[in-house]
């Protein structure tokens, strides 16, 4: 199963619309996890539309009818690895310790906020994942997005992509 991980697209405040190499993942992908940040409803139908299947959650720039469409944590098992999306995980010093209590059923948490590419695997087995954004790298030196497969009951293949 093909997994694209996305955060942070801020559309249209950041950008008019997602970039042509990430829609194409898109249609490449049998899932999309969005963490967050979306800003417009319009691109959260777009993406939605398109999407095989959409798992998201919302981030702390998008409004009532965002929060209204979907929960602050997202929560989904796919070939026996069960994730979690959400949009803040508060400071680098500490998220290790502080997103294996918060999540000790989870063995993968995607998360944004930052727009900073994070890949760590805490000491209880939670991998952490920042897809930083595909819109939007603020003082990174690159926009970016993650993709990886599933299977066989592990997560496979995780890949950072620049634009």
């Amino acid at each position: 199963m093909r997994l694209l991980l996305l955060a942070d697209t801020h559309i249209p405040a950041r950008a008019r619309d997602l970039p042509a190499r990430v829609w194409e993942e898109v249609d490449r992908a049998d899932v999309v996890l969005h963490a967050g940040d979306w800003v417009e409803v319009a691109f959260f139908d777009a993406l939605s539309e398109r999407a095989g299947r959409l798992v998201a959650c919302w981030g702390n720039n998008d409004g009532a009818e965002l929060r209204g469409r979907m929960p602050e944590i997202a929560r989904v098992t796919l070939e026996d690895v069960r994730f979690a999306v959400v949009h803040e995980t508060g400071a680098s010093a500490g998220r290790d310790g502080r997103m294996s209590a918060a999540h000790p059923d989870t063995d993968v948490l995607v998360f944004g906020h930052s727009h900073i590419p994070w890949d760590t695997t805490t000491a209880t087995g939670l991998r952490l994942l920042n897809p930083g954004s595909p819109t939007d790298r603020r003082r990174q030196p690159f926009c970016t997005f993650v993709t990886a497969t599933v299977a066989d009951g592990g997560l496979h293949e995780v890949e950072l992509h620049r634009l």
